[in-house]
């Protein structure tokens, strides 16, 4: 019976459990043959498209089903590059971005109207949509980048932004195009297009970051949360289309809505790039590889022509710009080959110009047969386009990115000797998320491994409080695998809490406490007296207390106060690395308040290594506890403390604890208390090896200590 069921399968394949079976075997397969001969999988999977296509053997139809999961792929890729742009480097690079778009833009733009004019002699309108073709580029090998962790870099920076303007300008060439085609570009149509733009982007960019901040903070629910932000990848898809653009600008833009809603470092974003990475973005690059057609190219003369100046305009116009724009910003050779590689693959807004092109009847020949906007020797040169431009940029694109990954691990000081090791004080279930979330966004990305959860049972208490703590940590480490981040739990029988704390931290050598306060619960006079004579007492950790009113993902900004001459403290550049890595992973904006050569010090680490920040001096600590009581909704609040005989400790700081039990108990705030015993070097070399990305680090400080 088996072996009938087998013998009577047809081509293309409709069992759907078969076909669903092929195309995971696709999947897999792949990234696992070429990895060994150095092929990005990319290639593999648009070339098993075009092998199991209905041009190829036949084996599977390019049908509704490969047609909605691909799609989801294209805008999953948007949506990416949306979500994961350093917003702080965006702003700092706008202009840039700006500059790029129109070189990459214009120059392709140019070499295709030339060719498509005065080579191929079409006529004007046509020529303008062939020209379009050749301006946009589909960021392929995005995924590529991100998992090579160099997505911060300027280059990327400057093309993901420049990216999002030059896919409007063609998208806009075509609506145009169009309308002049059918006799619709009339003044309303132009203010009709324009005003639906703007809506557009006011709807998704401002409505949209406020119903997600609604909806993260009432719904905690992860499966419901991932469902989310597909619900609004795909509306926002569909009101691009409503207002006459195409939808992958919609996907950006929602990635943008929700960039600050979504840390880096968070599981939700994990969730979202492995089911992308994992399934939407392979099945749109096989999707791609069924529309190529190799036997075309056998079949005229002109079909190769046409491909031959489509290739020239889009890749030598890609690399002209590319070129462009690294002389103009002095970019290094590595950066400049990145933006073309990247810029090189044509695609998604290619493909949708080309079909809307092809199916616009303009007249009949003599024949009586239909004469098309663009006719079939271009639709058939745009497949091998996509072909030919998406190999040039998966291979230039990761040889590109090696290179800037290399200079930029030999550039780092990183020494294994000294490691951040952050340990949670876990007592709660209710506070097993708010802890791992907050040590997530703490942490530098390089430690997946150093990350620990202590809950201390009492020896006398019963097996119900043991039952307890093993639920409680088995949580926490659920939270951080869901994040591919290693957490070690520990339970510690002792009598009392803050001893079992404290020779955890010897034994771990721990670098960072992190103690939880729950929503409801105030600074009491207990918990300070075990605060300052017990967990401060350890000389060389960071201790942050942190209460948590609201998930920190929701949070918009951080007023950050710190005292004068706290830049003097033995551990304060160490504790800024975990406010820079709050801002960096989360996206959010730290307000600093602090005395003038303390700002000057910040202003010099943001130059180097850029978030999203404002410098505001104060003169005395009262009008830090003046700008702390006026925080609004989703903002929080940072104070760098001190211990009581340190430079930097004020006799105000008694005061600070029931100052946010009466003021701020519906917000987030975390006290921070640096280490106080460490030499210059040690806290220096510490600094750098718990941060990447604050490379000149020990520039500065050795400039303030000299």
């Amino acid at each position: 019976m088996f072996l009938l069921n087998i013998h009577n399968i047809t081509l293309p394949i409709s069992d759907p459990v078969l076909k669903f079976l092929l195309e995971l075997v696709i999947i897999l397969g792949a990234p696992l043959l070429l990895n060994r001969i150095k092929v990005p999988h990319l290639i593999g999977l648009i070339i098993a498209g075009a092998i199991v296509g209905p041009n190829g053997f036949n084996l599977l139809a390019r049908d509704s089903s490969v047609v909605v999961t691909g799609t989801t792929g294209l805008l999953y890729i948007m949506f990416l590059a949306g979500l994961e742009i350093d917003m702080g480097d965006f702003k700092k690079n706008k202009w840039k971005s700006l500059t790029f778009s129109v070189y990459t833009f214009a120059v392709p733009f140019l070499l295709g109207y030339i060719g498509g004019y005065y080579v191929l002699h079409f006529s004007v309108l046509t020529s303008i949509l062939f020209a379009s073709l050749f301006s946009s580029h589909t960021l392929i090998t995005y995924p590529l980048i991100s998992k090579m962790g160099i997505t911060k870099n300027r280059a990327v920076n400057i093309l993901v932004g420049g990216t999002m303007v030059t896919d409007v300008l063609s998208l806009l060439v075509l609506a145009a195009v169009v309308g002049l085609t059918q006799g619709n570009a009339t003044q309303g149509f132009w203010i009709q297009l324009g005003i639906s733009v703007i809506v557009f982007g006011l709807v998704v960019l401002l409505l949209f970051p406020v119903i997600g901040k609604w909806f993260f903070k009432n719904v905690e629910d992860k499966i419901s949360q991932y469902i989310f932000v597909l619900v609004i990848i795909y509306l926002a898809a569909l009101i691009a289309q409503i207002a006459g653009i195409e939808d992958i600008i919609g996907a950006f833009f929602a990635g943008l809505a929700l960039n600050k809603l979504i840390p880096r470092s968070s599981s939700l974003m994990n969730r979202v790039e492995f089911v992308g990475n994992a399934i939407f973005i392979p099945f749109f690059l096989i999707s791609v590889g069924m529309l190529i057609d190799f036997k075309v190219f056998f079949k005229s003369w002109e079909t190769i022509s046409v491909a031959a100046i489509m290739l020239i305009a889009s890749i030598g116009g890609k690399y002209l710009a590319a070129l462009l724009t690294q002389k103009t910003f002095r970019l290094t050779n590595d950066e400049g080959t990145l933006i073309f590689g990247m810029s090189a693959a044509s695609a998604a807004a290619t493909l949708a110009s080309v079909m809307v092109g092809y199916n616009i009847i303009i007249s009949e020949n003599a024949a009586g047969e239909p004469v098309r906007l663009l006719n079939e020797h271009v639709l058939n040169g745009s497949i091998l386009l996509i072909l030919i431009s998406c190999t040039v940029s998966s291979f230039v694109s990761m040889s590109a990115a090696q290179g800037i990954s290399a200079a930029t691990n030999e550039d780092t000081v990183a020494e294994g000797s000294d490691e951040e090791r952050i340990l949670l004080a876990i007592k709660y279930q209710s506070m097993v998320d708010v802890m791992v979330n907050l040590s997530l966004l703490l942490k530098a990305k390089t430690n997946t491994e150093n990350l620990f959860a202590l809950n201390v049972v009492n020896e006398e208490k019963n097996e119900s409080s043991v039952k307890n703590a093993e639920k409680v940590l088995k949580e926490a480490e659920d939270a951080a695998a869901a994040a591919d981040v290693k957490l070690q739990s520990i339970m510690r029988y002792d009598y009392d809490v803050i001893s079992g704390i404290n020779n955890v931290i010897k034994e771990k050598k721990i670098t960072d406490l992190v103690i939880g306060l729950e929503h409801e619960r105030q600074i009491t006079p207990a918990f300070v007296f075990n605060l300052q004579n017990g967990y401060l007492q350890n000389d060389n950790i960071n201790v942050l207390v942190y209460h948590a009113a609201q998930p920190i993902a929701t949070v918009n900004s951080y007023t950050v106060l710190i005292p004068e001459l706290a830049h003097q403290e033995p551990g304060f550049f160490h504790i800024l690395l975990r406010i820079w890595n709050i801002a960096r992973n989360s996206g959010a904006t730290m307000n600093f308040y602090a005395s003038t050569p303390i700002l000057d010090i910040l202003n010099a680490i943001n130059k180097k290594s850029s978030i999203e920040a404002t410098f505001n001096p104060i003169k005395n600590w009262a009008k830090a506890e003046e700008i702390a009581g006026s925080l609004k909704e989703n903002e929080a609040l940072f104070i760098i403390m001190a211990k009581s005989g340190m430079i930097s400790y004020t006799p105000r700081m008694k005061a600070i604890p029931d100052f946010l039990n009466k003021n701020l108990q519906d917000r987030n705030f975390m006290l921070l208390f640096p280490f106080s015993e460490s030499d210059t070097n040690d806290y220096e070399k510490r600094a750098i090896n718990n941060n990447r990305d604050f490379i000149e680090i020990g520039k500065i400080i050795r400039k303030v200590f000299k």
